[in-house]
């Protein structure tokens, strides 16, 4: 959070001036786009309407109706990066698996299926990690905390029966993602269950062959990038030999910064970009 104490008079004015701009566009735009957008676009109008006229936290006020007018002009905003915000340690694991498991849920099209607890479950995400970061309002991080989670837990139960319908079907997925925190090739606990699922998926059908090919965001140069994301398909490649297939089944590439799963500027920190894409070739 910026420190308005620290600035001078006129360079306080300015920035107030900036901020009340955005705010008071984010408290009457009207929202367009998908069902998602719209409702996230409402979840943000609700942060901001509260840092502002409550809080009178006007930077924070400020970044979120920024998000929020993107959201209304119907951009796919996604939720914070922890790595964005200095939080306490006693948030970090909590915030980082609550996120992992937001993720998961859009990218396996809540945005599309369930829009309205996708974008509560948002909504009340970032709320968090705002609050966390403050870390002096108990009551104000629980309430976050709490809505999160009961948003989520709701959205992970409405999207079960899709699960399970697809789980029923003898198709393979055409692709497997495993995703990586940043600037790190390491196999986190989420992506050593997917590559559990592409030996099992694998050994269905016998000894097919198997394509990895690895990602970054567009944080970083482009060398260094491209190298990262070879030692991200290099580290899916180790797991799946670990796991029982054969070295010869496997090739792997890596794309660096090409092809983000989210379209952002350079040098944006992004979490869907960071990851290695699973290809069993039928």
């Amino acid at each position: 959070m910026l420190n308005l104490k620290s600035l001078g008079v006129v360079a306080l004015m300015g920035l107030l001036a900036g901020c009340t701009t955005n705010i008071q566009a984010m408290k009457s735009v009207e929202a367009t786009g998908s069902p998602f957008t719209k409702a996230l676009a409402e979840e943000y109008r609700q942060i901001v309407t509260f840092e502002a006229d409550q809080m009178y936290d006007w930077p924070d006020a400020d970044y979120f109706a920024q998000k929020g007018l993107k959201a209304a002009a119907g951009e796919v905003v996604q939720p914070e990066e922890l790595a964005n915000w200095d939080l306490p340690a006693e948030w970090a694991g909590d915030l980082a698996e609550g996120r992992n498991r937001l993720m998961v849920a859009l990218e396996s099209g809540a945005r599309d299926s369930h829009p309205d607890l996708a974008a509560r479950a948002q909504g009340r995400f970032d709320c968090w990690i705002e609050q966390a970061e403050e870390n002096h309002q108990p009551d104000h991080i629980a309430a976050c905390r709490n809505a999160f989670y009961s948003a989520l837990e709701e959205l992970e139960a409405a999207m079960k029966p899709a699960a399970m319908a697809a789980a029923a079907e003898p198709a393979m997925p055409s692709s497997y993602i495993v995703y990586f925190d940043f600037d790190k090739s390491n196999i986190r606990p989420d992506g050593q269950t997917v590559i559990q699922q592409v030996i099992s998926d694998a050994n269905k059908i016998g000894t097919p062959p198997i394509s990895v090919t690895g990602y970054t965001d567009l944080s970083g140069s482009e060398d260094y990038n491209m190298a990262l994301s070879l030692r991200r398909a290099d580290a899916v490649r180790d797991a799946l030999i670990s796991g029982g297939i054969a070295a010869d089944q496997i090739t792997t590439a890596g794309r660096g910064e090409a092809d983000p799963a989210v379209p952002t500027a350079d040098g944006v920190r992004e979490q869907a970009n960071r990851r290695a894409e699973i290809i069993i070739q039928q």
